[in-house]
């Protein structure tokens, strides 16, 4: 990657609907070198997709926690495509340590939270952290850097 993708990556992480015309005269392309570097990036991987950052208390989920699961074996949370794909669930980290995975969980009440747990202890031992507030919800991603 060099500085113009660099420069495309930014200007979409700051709006994904701008146009190839519009992001050409941002980072001084034509649109076709542009939808070109763009469609690229897809291809590599780079860009993964486009979507909006949607807040969850706003849309009816005030209730956010970050549960740990310890499981393991045939009955792993990770090897259950249905559990993982729980409306709740919004993000899912497989970790090194003592725990499997970390979920990222969205529910409209303390209630609602705790069906999620029962329906994730199935699968082995939830633990819990309540969400209080998120000073940095997203961040975009920039280049690595070179020592």
């Amino acid at each position: 990657m060099d500085g113009v993708d660099l420069r495309i990556l930014s200007e979409l992480q700051q709006d994904g609907r701008l146009s190839f015309n519009e992001l050409s005269r941002r980072v001084n392309l034509s649109a076709p070198a542009v939808a070109d570097r763009v469609r690229r990036l897809t291809d590599r991987g780079v860009i993964t997709g486009y979507h909006a950052h949607v807040d969850p208390a706003a849309a009816g989920l005030p209730v956010t926690a970050l549960v740990r699961m310890e499981c393991f074996g045939a009955n792993c949370l990770l090897r259950e495509r249905a559990s993982m794909e729980l409306p709740e669930i919004l993000q899912v980290h497989r970790v090194t340590g003592d725990a499997c995975c970390v979920l990222l969980i969205a529910v409209r009440s303390m209630e609602h939270f705790e069906e999620v747990i029962d329906q994730l202890a199935e699968h082995g031992r939830p633990s819990s952290t309540m969400v209080l507030s998120s000073p940095v919800p997203w961040r975009a991603v920039t280049a690595a850097r070179t020592p």
